[in-house]
């Protein structure tokens, strides 16, 4: 096969940027050789749609163990009693607990993008304020701190189905258990979206949300330093608010 010069011309590029370039976006990281190696090993190869024992497809012996390691391993550090490993991005983890928990037209409260927020938390240009209904929260401008009189006085006045705790711009803790007061007070249930403070949080340096949120969000690289993916998690099984099963 005839070597793709050009392509691999840019990825030499690119090396030599990542190499000598300072990197101020704090969603990026540099992943581990053994995270590089396995992103291009031959695991590109297969399909494994479905689950660990439950795929559409044969020849799955290998990635099922592959997926299973990815998924205890992910209970362990994160103290969860559920996880999913399949989103490509925390994005698309978004996306699947948005299509479970909502129906087109909710409304959902999440912390608003010039605060310090993100696409999927309601942005008008995202499926998330194309979708559903958004309203929002966002920070005391002296502090720089979530305002949570603020998302306590929007949660009364609009009962959203679905409360958003998280954020990509935001360098604070969050206290989740007042959010979880709160979503409490109106039935709603309650995302933690953890995909930029996820490692600190891993580490007990953060504020764990598995305690008190319904669902919890994350990207497995930003500072888990992992592949780029997404996770959803559930640290046990609450009520459902609305009376059904998740």
């Amino acid at each position: 096969m005839q070597r793709d010069h050009q392509i691999f011309d840019l990825i030499i590029e690119e090396n030599n940027r990542q190499l000598h370039g300072l990197e101020l976006i704090a969603s990026e990281n540099f992943v581990s050789e053994q995270v590089m190696e396995a992103q291009g090993s031959v695991l590109t190869n297969k399909y494994a749609e479905g689950y660990p024992g439950k795929r559409y497809y044969g020849g799955c012996e290998v990635v099922d163990v592959v997926e299973q390691i990815a998924i205890d391993r992910a209970k362990e550090l994160f103290g969860a009693e559920y996880v999913n490993v399949q989103p490509h991005s925390g994005s698309q983890a978004n996306t699947a607990v948005f299509a479970t928990c909502l129906k087109p037209g909710d409304t959902i409260l999440g912390f608003d993008l010039s605060h310090g927020g993100h696409l999927t938390h309601g942005s008008p240009v995202n499926f998330s304020g194309k979708l559903y209904n958004p309203v929002f929260y966002g920070v005391v401008k002296e502090t720089g701190l979530i305002d949570y009189d603020d998302l306590e006085k929007q949660a009364n006045k609009h009962k959203p189905k679905l409360i958003i705790a998280g954020a990509s711009a935001y360098s604070r803790d969050i206290d989740f258990k007042r959010f979880r007061k709160i979503a409490d007070n109106v039935g709603a249930l309650l995302l933690a979206d953890i995909s930029h403070p996820a490692g600190l949080i891993a580490k007990g340096i953060l504020s764990d949300p598995l305690p008190y949120c319904h669902i919890v969000t994350t990207t497995t690289h930003k500072t888990l330093r992992g592949p780029r993916g997404g996770m959803i998690m559930m640290g046990k099984d609450f009520e459902n608010p609305f009376g059904l099963t998740l």
